[in-house]
Order: structure tokens, then sequence, then C-alpha cells
């Protein structure tokens, strides 16, 4: 009779167990999907930041007043942060809460953007030039130099001035510390975002669709780069002094070398954005099969209590044991990836690469500003909007093809070498893209614009200017109507100007009458003369080879990553990437933009000199110079 009443609750319980089951299933795929919207918010995050400090590499130049070295050692701390946590990340991170680390790394991230801000609200007003002192309450510049007699009595005076008013501070200090310690919290905390991110979303996707997760992770990445660059563009308009001096009495442009825009707002947003990302992945489990796990548990629930006392008294003695084996795994597994022969010889590869990639990447703002006469909103605009887009593109695309052919090992390295030798190729043609050096007299020309100098170092004085007791290191360009650029009104023989009347100009300039032009309006405004129609081509045909570049080099990233896995056993999968990352930004970001930058200052023609009589950021570069430094390296 039990057996027979048995059998009609058997179907029962198993139909019971079945939408329980469904639920569970429905439950982990609720979460991961969860935790693949929180990770693509928090890889916009870090992509967002880490773009808004590459376009903003000009503007803290030109505030602290630094070279592009020192400015590639504040680029580098970044790097330097990741360096400080992320092989312990890798390793002890998989074995934690790996989401909530991610959340807390989100959250350090923000912070650090904030902390990068904070140098603007400690400093004075930014002073484009030493003549020039900008008053806030009375709205007024001081007149620049001409060609006078008594113009050295003039320029001792103005020092003094500013110093009493206790309003004219310089960047000499050491603030720009300030800025590279912000970068270095925000390496520290975008540490874990990649290793423990990817590792956890191959574990718990379904079999076959990680490298189209992947490449759909990667794709929407480039939103934060995006916005990066958009914001960027926008703040590089507005003055860095905003809402404090008289913006009527600014007398340069966005196109000025001495620009500084409103460089600090794009960091509190990218700040505050990541701290709202890191929200989420305190809410998500920490293994996605988390209630099965809890069915165990609760199964075993007796055996815990019995050995309860047990475990209480041996614990400190286990925790110990624990703590040493986890080392002594730790050191077991990187000696086992440290002796895989194609994981090493991919990581020498993958360094090589980024290297020159990095550096570029890191100077090419400052690339288009300078090469081909762009403002710092320009450039993040051109970037933004026409080689991002080929960039997710590309990523999607070289995920999709993985998938779609489902590449091995050995076909994913043929599809690399391949991507590899097109994009050699069309690095190449970069070379044949140098726009020609400005005429600049005293740099390119003598200073009455007849001839051309071997150097520009030390260019004498003409007789046109030699009796205007005029300051040489000073920088006020001025464009001639012959279409030389002159240092400044002074070193132009310029005798009269039009007052505080915008755009300024000058006239009687004695180093015009003697190039033979022929018009007899002998006059000059102020700003530098812009470059040639034949440039401004070359930019357009420079642009088209960087769409393609960039989709053609984003069609690896699924692939690299790829690589990596599918080189070690699937239990090192993010100690390998740990590792990698870790050699990359070592030997790569860390080092890259500073001897990029050194490479940079040596084609730098005209320096400016603060107060103190040191030198600050660079004026104005040698083009095919600046060009063969940055891209001889990356074509290699």
């Amino acid at each position: 009779m039990n057996s027979s009443m048995m059998d009609p609750n058997q179907p029962l319980n198993k139909a019971a167990k079945a939408p329980t089951s469904r639920k569970r299933r429905s439950r982990c795929c609720d979460s991961f999907k969860t935790f693949l919207a929180a990770l693509s918010l928090s890889f916009i995050a870090k992509a967002m930041g880490g773009i808004i400090m590459k376009s903003s590499i000009t503007q803290i130049e030109r505030r602290f007043d630094l070279s592009s070295s020192v400015v590639g050692i504040i680029d580098g701390s970044f790097e330097i942060g990741n360096l400080l946590v992320i092989l312990f990340v890798s390793y002890f991170g998989s074995k934690l809460h790996r989401p909530r680390i991610i959340g807390i790394g989100c959250l350090i991230m923000g912070i650090g953007s904030i902390v990068t801000a904070l140098p603007h609200f400690f400093m004075g007003h930014y002073r484009y030039s030493k003549e020039t002192y900008i008053n806030p309450s009375e709205n007024s510049t001081s007149s620049l130099s001409t060609c006078l007699a008594n113009q050295s009595v003039l320029l001792n005076k103005t020092s003094p001035e500013i110093e009493k008013k206790g309003l004219g501070k310089e960047s000499e200090t050491y603030v720009w510390l300030l800025v590279l310690m912000g970068n270095l919290l925000r390496g520290i905390g975008e540490t874990p975002i990649q290793p423990l991110g990817i590792a956890y979303l191959d574990d718990f996707a379904k079999k076959g669709d990680s490298s189209l997760h992947l490449g759909s992770l990667f794709a929407v990445t480039m939103i934060g780069p995006i916005l990066g660059l958009t914001l960027g563009s926008l703040f590089a308009k507005i003055y860095v002094d905003f809402g404090y001096v008289d913006l009527s009495s600014i007398r340069i442009t966005p196109k000025d070398s001495r620009w500084v825009g409103a460089w600090w707002l794009g960091f509190l947003t990218a700040g505050l954005f990541s701290i709202i990302t890191s929200i989420p992945f305190f809410f998500l489990p920490k293994n996605l099969d988390e209630p099965q796990k809890e069915r165990k548990g609760s199964a075993s629930l007796h055996v815990l209590k019995i050995n309860e006392e047990k475990g209480q008294v041996a614990s400190p003695v286990d925790h110990r044991k624990n703590v040493t084996e986890n080392l002594t795994g730790f050191f077991q597994s990187l000696k086992s990836i440290l002796t895989n022969p194609l994981y090493v010889l991919y990581l020498l590869l993958s360094l090589m690469q980024a290297s020159a990639y990095i550096g570029v990447i890191t100077y090419v703002f400052k690339y288009i500003e300078q090469q081909y006469d762009k403002s710092a909103s320009e450039a993040n605009l051109v970037i933004g909007a026409i080689t991002l887009p080929s960039l997710a593109t590309g990523m999607f695309t070289g995920g999709y093809i993985i998938k779609k052919f489902k590449l091995t090992l050995l076909g994913i390295a043929k599809f690399l070498f391949s991507i590899n030798v097109v994009i050699f190729t069309l690095h190449l043609f970069n070379f044949a893209l140098f726009c020609e050096n400005k005429p600049v007299a005293g740099l390119t020309l003598t200073y009455d614009g007849n001839n051309t100098v071997a150097s520009h170092i030390n260019v004498p004085l003409s007789d046109c200017n030699s009796n205007c007791n005029c300051d040489e290191s000073q920088w006020e360009p001025v464009c001639g109507s012959n279409g030389i650029t002159y240092m400044s009104p002074c070193l132009a023989g310029c005798k009269f100007s039009s007052g505080n009347k915008k755009p300024m100009e000058f006239y009687n300039c004695s180093c015009m009458e003697t190039t033979g032009f022929q018009n007899k309006n002998f006059s000059v405004k102020l700003g530098t003369c812009p470059k040639d129609d034949q440039c401004t081509r070359k930019f357009y045909i420079y642009m088209a080879v960087q769409i393609l570049s960039s989709f053609t080099t984003s069609l690896g990233t699924a692939s690299s990553v790829m690589m990596v896995f599918k080189n070690v056993q699937p239990e090192l999968k993010s100690l390998a990437v740990g590792f990698h990352s870790l050699t990359i930004r070592t030997l790569g970001g860390i080092l890259a933009p500073v001897y990029f930058g050194a490479l940079i200052d040596r084609a730098c023609m005209k320096w400016s000199i603060n107060s103190h009589g040191k030198q600050g950021s660079c004026r104005i570069y040698n083009s095919v110079l600046y060009g063969s430094s940055a891209y001889w390296r990356e074509a290699l």
C-alpha cells in the first residue's frame, strides 16, 4: 500500500524539481547578463579615463610648464600603479570574490581621476605669457612689447608687479606631482577589471561563446573613448580659468601653442562615472552557480557542526598553512607559464608591438596639433569621430571571425601574422605625409626673412631688429602679410599696435621691409601663420590611413587575448593575462611614453622660459623631425 501511495507522488516530485531547476538556471543567466552589463560599463569607464588622460597631455604640459619626457613620466605612472598590484590581483583575486574586487577597483579608479583634477583648484591663474598678466578685477591686460628703446625697462617691471599682487603664481612648483599620484591611483584601480573580468566571463559563458562575448565587450568599450574624446574636445575649447577671469581679455585662441583648455573638467567627469559603475559589482555573487553550491553546503551542514570546535582551535595554524600553500602555488604557477615557450614568444612579440603603439597613442593628439596645425579640440574630435568607430568595428569583426571559422591556436597565430603585415605596410605611408616646417624668422629663417638657417639655435639678430632691445626668449608669435611668422612683434621690428582691438595688429614692422614684399602694408597679426594647402591635403590622406590602420589593428584584439588563453592551462588563465599585462605595462607602458617624449623634445625649436628662467614647455617643433620621432619605431 505504501508503494502504491508513493508512486503517484514521484512524478509530482520530478515536476516540482523541474521549475526549481529552471529558476536557478534563469537566475544564473540573469546574473551573467548583469555581470556582462556591469563589466561593459567598467570597461567604458576605464577607457574613458584613459583617453581623457591621453587627450589632455598637451594641456597638462602647457599648464604645468613641463617637457614631453616629464609628461611621459606622468602618463607612465598609470602603469606603475598597475605594476604594484597586478600579479597579486591576478592570482589571489581569482580565489576571492571577483565581482567585489572589480567594484573596489572602479571605486579607486574614480577617486584617482578626481585627485588628478585637484591641482587646478590649488594653483593661481594661468599665465600664457610672462609679458601678460590678467587681473580678474580690472579686466585688463598689459600691452605687448614693440620695438622701443626703453623696452628692457618695461620688461623688468612685469614680474615684481605680479609678485606684489600675489595672483600670478607660476606653475614652477611640484603641484603636478598630484596629477602623477592621481594617475597612479587610477592605475591601481584599473588593475583587476580586465584580468578578473575576462576570466570570470570566460568561466561562466556558454561553450564557444567566449570569443564572441570578448569581441562584443571590446567593441562596446569604444563608447568610452568616444565619450572621452567628445568631452575632451568640448572642454579644450573652454579656457582653463573660465569663471575666474574676463574671457574678453584673453588674446590667444585654441589654435595657439600656449592655449590651455578646461582639462580638469574631464577628469572630474570620468571620476564620478567610474564611482557610479562600481555599484553593481557589490551585489553580484562570487560564482554564478552559487545556488547549487549552497545546496551542497546545506546537505553537509551537520559535518561542519561536528568539526566546528576543532576548526576554531586549528584555524590559526590552518590559516598560516593556507598562506604558505598559496605562495608556493603562486610561484609554481608563475614558473609554469614562464617555461611555456609559446607563451614567452608571444609575450616578447606583444611587447615590441605594444611599446610602439603606446608611444604613438600617447602623443598622437599632440602630433596632429603640431604637424597639421589643428587645435586640441579639433584633434580630439577628429580621432573620436573617425578612428574610434573603425576600432570598434574591427574588434567586433575579429571576435566574429574566430567564432565563425572556429580558429585553432595555429589559425589564430596565422591570422595575427597577416594583420601585422598589413599594419606594417600602412605605417610606412606616414613617412610621406609630413608637412614642411613653417617659415619662422629666427628659427627656420634669418630675422629679415631673406635666407634659411642651418640651425635654429642662437640665430643672430638682423639690422631690422638689432636696436629694438627685444627679449629673444619671448614667444608671442605674429603672422606677417608676407606669410612669415615672427616670434614677437618686437622681433618683427614693429613700432605701433592697434591696442586691445581684436584681432590685435602691429604696424611699421621693419623686418618685413627687407623681404622684398611688394605690398607696402608692413603689418602683422597676432598668432602664427597657417600651413599651406598641401599640408591640408596630406592631413586628409593621413586620416584615411589611420582609419584603415585602426580597423586592421583592432581585428587582432580578441585574437591576442585568445592566444594568451590557449597557450596555458585553464586554471592559469588569470595569471597568464595578468603577467602579460604586467610585462607590457612595465616595459612598454612605463618606458615608452618617456623615451618617445625624450625623442620629441629633441625636435623642439623653441622652449618657453618661466619667470625663474627655467625651461618650460615647447612652443614649436621641427615638423619633419617630430614626425620621424613619432613613427620610425612603430614602423620598425
